[in-house]
This record gives C-alpha cells, sequence and structure tokens, in this order.
C-alpha cells in the first residue's frame, strides 16, 4: 500500500491541465446541440436615447435568418443584485453606446451579424452626461426617470442620477485635525479598467418539450444567473436551469448577468437552441469595466508618525446601470481606511449613473481605488516628518486584541509580519539607497492591502460511493483559477482519501447545491467551510454503520487515512469506506451523503461603533498583503520598467501553494497593467479603443523578471484547515506601490492613473512644482 500523502499543503497541478493542454476543455462556444442557431446583436449608435420604433423586415428576409428580438419582445422584467434596473435587452430607452437593442437568431453566425445590422431602429436621441460631475449638475438628464420605483433591495438612499451615498465613520475627525502635527491632502483619479478575460461572454439556450430553458454560459455564478433570468424573463426559477462549461477568465466581469437573456428569449422565440459568443470588441462594448473614481483625501498624524485622523470622498462613476456598483462604492469606503489604525476617520462614497458602459464587479473589488490614494498619502507623512514609509506602517498596524476599526479586533498582527518578511526579502535599506545607472533612475516603494473571505451563503454536497470513492458537489464555478482543485483537495484532506478518489461535479442548478458566487476572494474560505462540514458529516455516518458492522460503540471508532474506518487502539482491525458504503447501500441506511450549508457568522462592522450608513455587505475574515515594487525611470522617455516585486499575503494556511503563488503572480501583473498603461478611452459616449490592437495589457516583455511570492501562513482559527483567500489583493498593491517608488527615485509623485510614459515624462520636465 502506498503511503498517504496529504492533499492540504501539496503542490498538485491542477485537475484539469490535461484537459486544456490537450485542447480537450470545451468552454461554452465549443458547444453544439441539434439544431442549433447562431445569434448576434445590433448595438446601439446613441448613449442616451428613446427608442420610437423596430422594423425587422430586413433582416429577416435574409436567408438562413430564423428570428429575431427587439424589446417589444422583451418584458419589463428587471434583474439586479441590488438595485434592479436593468431590462433583458434595452427596452424603451438606450442609455450607453454599444447596448445591445435587438439580436437575430441564424444558421450560421455570419448572417446573423450581417442580418442584425439591417435591423432598422428609429431614436429620439437625448441629452447625455459622461461623467459623475455632469450627472450631479442642477437639471442634468436623468438617465433612469423611473429610478425610485425599482426594486431597491437595501433600501438605498437613490435620487436623480445618484445610485449610492454611504459613510463609514468613527471617533470625531473634525476636531482631530488639531491634534495633528502634520497633514497632507489631495485629489486622485482613476480609469477605467478593462477585464480583459481570454474568453469572451458567451452563451448557449435551449427550451425543452416541457418548455424548460437550460443555458449554458462563462459566468462566475450559475445560481446568480439563474435569479436574473427568472427575474428578466418572467420565469420560476424552478423552469430555468443552468449550467457551466469551462471559463477562460471573468476577474469579476462575468458575476452578474452577461448574454444569457438574449440566447434565451432566441431561442424561446425560435424553439431552437440559440448560442451567441461576442466578439471581443462587442464584449469591450458592451460588457462592465473597472469604476473610474475620484478620490478627495486628508491624511493627518503626529510627528512621531502616529496616524490620527483620515478624510475621504469618493465619487464614482457607475455607468448606465446599478450591477454590483453599490457594493463596489461601498468596500472601497470601507477600504479607504486602509490596514492602520486610525482612530478618527470620515469615509463617504458616492455612486453615480452616467451614460457609459457599465462599472460592475472587478477583482479588487474597490480596493484598488481606495488604495491609490492611500497608501500614497501614507508615503508623503512619512516623507514630511523623515520616517521610513515601512516603520510608518509597521507602527500604524492593527495589534492584536485591540480594535482595528468599526469593532474589529484581529487575534493577530499579520501585517505585521508581512511588512517583515518583505523588509527581509527585499533588502528593503540596501535598495533605499540604491542609485540607477546614467540616465535612469531606481526607486522601491511600498503598499499594503486589506481585504475580505468571508461573505454571503455557500453549501456542499459529499456522496460516498458504492466503492469508496466520493462525489464532491459545491455549485463553484472555477473561472480558472484552480478553484475546483483546491476544493477536491480539502474534501480529500477530510476524508482521509486520495484526491484521485474524489470527483467534481460540474456545477448544475438543478443538482448542486447553492453558492452564491466565484468572487470576493471567498472560494477557499466559504465553499471550503461547507465541504468540511458535509465531510464531518459523511464520517459520522461511516462511524455509525462501521459500528454496526463491527458490533461496537460509534466512541471506539476512528477515521483512518486512506479511506478506513477502525477501532481505536487497534491497528489492524479496520474497514474500507467501501465496505461500509456498499453495507449502507444494500443492507442498512441507505446511501451515506453529507451536507453542510452556511451564511457567514463571524465579526461584521459594528454600528454600535461606528455610523455605518447604507454599507451592503455583511463581511469579515480579514486578511492583508504587502508589496514592495523596485522601478527603473527612463529620464528621456518617462518609461517606467518593474524590476522586481515582493509581494508578501497573510492567507491563513496555503491549501495548495503551487495554486497561491499563480494567484499572487498573476494579480500583480494584472495590477502592472492597471498601473501603468491599461485604460478604456471614451470619444464622447463611445468607446474609443475596443480591440487589444488599442487596449494594451502586459505581455511578458512587460512584466518583471522577478516576482517573489512570500506565503504566511499563520493558520485562521475559522478557516477550512486555517485557510483564508487569495485571489484579489495580489492586484491591488502594484500601482501604489510603483507610484510611491517612483516618489522615492525622482521626487515626482503622480495622483492620476496610468501611469504613462507621457504624465511621467511631463511630471519630470516640470519638477519640482509637480505634486
Amino acid at each position: 500500500m502506498n503511503p498517504y500523502i496529504h492533499p492540504v499543503g501539496a503542490r498538485l497541478p491542477r485537475l484539469e491541465t490535461r484537459e486544456k493542454i490537450t485542447g480537450r476543455a470545451e468552454y461554452t462556444d465549443d458547444l453544439v446541440r441539434p439544431g442549433m442557431l447562431h445569434a448576434a446583436i445590433l448595438q446601439s449608435p446613441h448613449a442616451h436615447a428613446r427608442i420610437i420604433s423596430y422594423d425587422t423586415t430586413r433582416a429577416l428576409a435574409v436567408p438562413g435568418v430564423i428570428g429575431v428580438i427587439t424589446g417589444d419582445d422583451a418584458g419589463w422584467g428587471r434583474s439586479g443584485p441590488f438595485v434592479k434596473d436593468e431590462t433583458a435587452i434595452a427596452k424603451g430607452k438606450v442609455r450607453y453606446v454599444g447596448e445591445p437593442v435587438a439580436a437575430v437568431a441564424a444558421l450560421d453566425v455570419d448572417t446573423a451579424r450581417q442580418a442584425a445590422q439591417l435591423i432598422d431602429v428609429v431614436y429620439e436621441e437625448l441629452p447625455a452626461v459622461f461623467s459623475p460631475d455632469e450627472a450631479l449638475a442642477p437639471n442634468a438628464p436623468i438617465i433612469h426617470e423611473e429610478l425610485a420605483t425599482y426594486v431597491n433591495v437595501l433600501g438605498l438612499p437613490v435620487r436623480g442620477n445618484v445610485l449610492q451615498d454611504c459613510e463609514i465613520s468613527q471617533g470625531n475627525v473634525d476636531s482631530a485635525w488639531g491634534e495633528c502635527d502634520v497633514i497632507v491632502e489631495g485629489e486622485f483619479e482613476t480609469q477605467a479598467q478593462y477585464h480583459a478575460y481570454m474568453e469572451p461572454c458567451a452563451a448557449l439556450a435551449e427550451v425543452d418539450a416541457n418548455g424548460k430553458l437550460t443555458v449554458w454560459s462563462s459566468n462566475q455564478s450559475i445560481f446568480r444567473d439563474q435569479s436574473n433570468l427568472s427575474e428578466s424573463l418572467g420565469l420560476p426559477m424552478s423552469k430555468i436551469r443552468c449550467l457551466s462549461p469551462k471559463v477562460g477568465g471573468a476577474f469579476g466581469g462575468k458575476i452578474e448577468i452577461t448574454v444569457q437573456p438574449i440566447a434565451a428569449m432566441l431561442a424561446i422565440k425560435t424553439g431552437k437552441p440559440v448560442r451567441i459568443a461576442l466578439t471581443r470588441e462587442q464584449d469591450m462594448e458592451t460588457m462592465r469595466v473597472r469604476h473610474p473614481a475620484r478620490i478627495r483625501m486628508k491624511t493627518g498624524a503626529k510627528k512621531d508618525g502616529t496616524l490620527v485622523a483620515r478624510e475621504v470622498d469618493i465619487l464614482m462613476d457607475v455607468g448606465a446601470y446599478a450591477d454590483d456598483s453599490p457594493g463596489v462604492v461601498g468596500v472601497s469606503t470601507v477600504f479607504s481606511r486602509g490596514t492602520y489604525r486610525i482612530p478618527h476617520a470620515r469615509c463617504r462614497g458616492k455612486g453615480v449613473y452616467t451614460n457609459k458602459l457599465r462599472s460592475g464587479a472587478f477583482r479588487g473589488f474597490g480596493g484598488p481605488q481606495a488604495a491609490w490614494a492611500g497608501e500614497q498619502q501614507i508615503d508623503e507623512i512619512a516623507a514630511k516628518i523623515g520616517m521610513d514609509p515601512l516603520e510608518l506602517r509597521l507602527k500604524n498596524a492593527p495589534e492584536p486584541g485591540r480594535e482595528w476599526m468599526c469593532g474589529i479586533e484581529l487575534e493577530r498582527s499579520d501585517l505585521k509580519e508581512c511588512l517583515e518578511k518583505v523588509r527581509a526579502a527585499s533588502d528593503w535599506k540596501r535598495r533605499r539607497n540604491e542609485k540607477g545607472r546614467p540616465g535612469f533612475r531606481r526607486g522601491i516603494g511600498l503598499a499594503c492591502i486589506p481585504h475580505i473571505s468571508g461573505v454571503l451563503s455557500s453549501s456542499a454536497i459529499i456522496r460516498i460511493l458504492e466503492d469508496g470513492s466520493a462525489v464532491l458537489s459545491t455549485g463553484a464555478v472555477d473561472n480558472g483559477q484552480g478553484s475546483d482543485t483546491v476544493l477536491v483537495q480539502m474534501a480529500a484532506e477530510s476524508l482521509g482519501l486520495p484526491v484521485d478518489r474524489i470527483t467534481f461535479a460540474q456545477p448544475d442548478t438543478d443538482a448542486s447545491p447553492y453558492n452564491w458566487g466565484t468572487s470576493a476572494s471567498r472560494v477557499t474560505y466559504m465553499v471550503g467551510r461547507a465541504i468540511v462540514g458535509a465531510a464531518e458529516e459523511a464520517v459520522k455516518k461511516l462511524i455509525k454503520y462501521a459500528s454496526q458492522m463491527m458490533e461496537c460503540a460509534e466512541v471506539d471508532l476512528e477515521l483512518r487515512l486512506g479511506g478506513f474506518i477502525g477501532l481505536k487502539g487497534v491497528p489492524d482491525k479496520v474497514l474500507p469506506f467501501a465496505a461500509i458504503s456498499g453495507y449502507a447501500h444494500w443492507a442498512a441506511g441507505g446511501p451515506i451523503i453529507g451536507t453542510h450549508a452556511l451564511h457567514y457568522d463571524g465579526p461584521v462592522l459594528d454600528p454600535t461603533k461606528a455610523v455605518i450608513k447604507h454599507f451592503p455587505f455583511r463581511f469579515g475574515v480579514w486578511t492583508f498583503g504587502v508589496h514592495a515594487v523596485e522601478i527603473e525611470i527612463d529620464e528621456a522617455t518617462g518609461r517606467i520598467t518593474p524590476l522586481a516585486v515582493w509581494a508578501a499575503h497573510d492567507l491563513g494556511r496555503a491549501i495548495n501553494p503551487m495554486a497561491v503563488e499563480g494567484q499572487i503572480e498573476g494579480g500583480v501583473v494584472q495590477g502592472i497593467g492597471y498601473a501603468l498603461f491599461e485604460e478604456m478611452v471614451w470619444d464622447g459616449g463611445k468607446v474609443a479603443n475596443p480591440s487589444f490592437m488599442d487596449y494594451k495589457i502586459p505581455g511578458t516583455m512587460d512584466s518583471p523578471m522577478e516576482i517573489h511570492s512570500i506565503l504566511v501562513e499563520n493558520p485562521d482559527g475559522s478557516g477550512p484547515f486555517g485557510a483564508k483567500g487569495i485571489g484579489e489583493p495580489p492586484i491591488v498593491g502594484p500601482a501604489p506601490a510603483i507610484a510611491n517608488a517612483l516618489f522615492h527615485a525622482t521626487g515626482v509623485r503622480l495622483t492620476k492613473l496610468p501611469m504613462t510614459p507621457e504624465r511621467v515624462l511631463r511630471a519630470l520636465n516640470e519638477a519640482p512644482r509637480a505634486h
């Protein structure tokens, strides 16, 4: 018998590796159903217009066209996670350039695309607003005239074009400024960033003879898809089945509805399966971006470096529809306090509708915008008082057993350990004193990162098969980050089985237990806890039936590694899972099935300890990270080249260290893109760069030669095997760390992203006036 290798902590390759490297993995656009049609959309040419009429005559006359849908085919059902403001397809009005207004189903995709362009739509163009300032101006055109009548899940204070207006405050900020020896304040701007997943949004829909709708799609939550489709189409959720094939990346951009309603409406109208896959250009014009933001921030400290007060006002452009914006604005408001003990803080966030592409969830979920401002101000204070910025952060890091913010107390201060590990690994002091080669300047900067892992609901089912192997079902969708593998590792460890004895059931709303979604860095922590609970129940049943077979008390039995139940103190007295499962199946009790469901139940922001207005989540399980980035600046061109990154992350325990390192490295590179060149650009209301020809994402040559992933493992008492999440924090640190490195090297501080060569060179040429 081979020795048992503990799955948790093992550097295992992903379960789907062979499928992907051999090209056998099936994504939505690979799926084919008998008699399937292909769909294409017609997009709005206007940013804001009333739809007067449609004429589909020319489109329907094209040979091969089977069906057309417009807003006239859609009901007034609206969907959305916070404010339900979006119909299945534009109806009555269009609110951004690129919004789908009609769609065609045809025998082939080329015919569908040709016919879609032949649909005639008559519009009455309306005044549009393209920035929050324009949208907030007196007499600005109202984007959602019926906003007050929409379903508003949390009772948010919607009015005019204002969607979200939240506040997190503690202490007495106004009087605290008098205690400060140094105060810094400024205005910071961040840009819209495209998710740039490998697979553009796609869906395949089919209606069976009983009228049940089945939808396969590239998504982050089959259950969010099912709910959104029910609301949009007016169908009971029991009449909608959602499944997830392989997903080619998401980063938050597929947590809510994409093109599923369009495929579904066409399938219902034609009676045939319909598949739609957006082109890259269409995806960039119709889906989502990271929220552009303007952050006004003021931070004060004593001359010994003790932080005293912070005031923040965040203004976010939510685009034409609410989507996840109320959540993003709220989370950014919380994160704007940073990772530090600041006794007096007043943080406010506002989200405003505009006639632009909707903003939505994106890896980091408001964290990158908040850190861009907050981490630069920490360095500004350090410079003013002549203190090392790393030492300033250490001085103000949370202390174990002492309130950090809003009633939250941490069991331990993992931020300090992250800082110390980065200091040692980067040789911080030496690099702070290094000079660049001729024509170049060199600097190193820091940024600290807060995030969470616990939020909303998850569940899991484990079934022991007759041969003693097991099936794991969770409803969690793997977007390419490797969560299927990590979840199987936790199930295998919990049952004492080898990984190859566990099968992961693909997500299916008809068969899988509920999971809110693959988002918020929550899958390892939340779904992992559900798996551990389900495994514990399955083991209890194994022990129960084994006690009957062995004619002994249950308390005398124990789980043995390798798939056995054994008699305590008697090494050779064991029963394999197969024998016990066979007994349960055929003799007594029935199949052995373990289940567990939970909602996040840990500490949350305490409304008795702070002013908390319109914050939309109960969340917690805090994680921290620290990034140091060394850069080189070309004095002739202004180009910033990242040379090395040290990324320390508090993750509780690494279930799969290789997967964790992949998350950190990928997040760092994506964060470098956000820092240096990624930006969605609009010409009026139209996206001006909707292709990878004009939208730059990091390639191999743009990535630093060295990315040092530093895993800080201090098991969390509530996490599965002590684990917490790691998916999002790595994207947050690079931008502010690079900005601080730029200041260290040149004395120039940029407050607007991205830090393009043009902006850097202009600031260098204007120095020392630049701020």
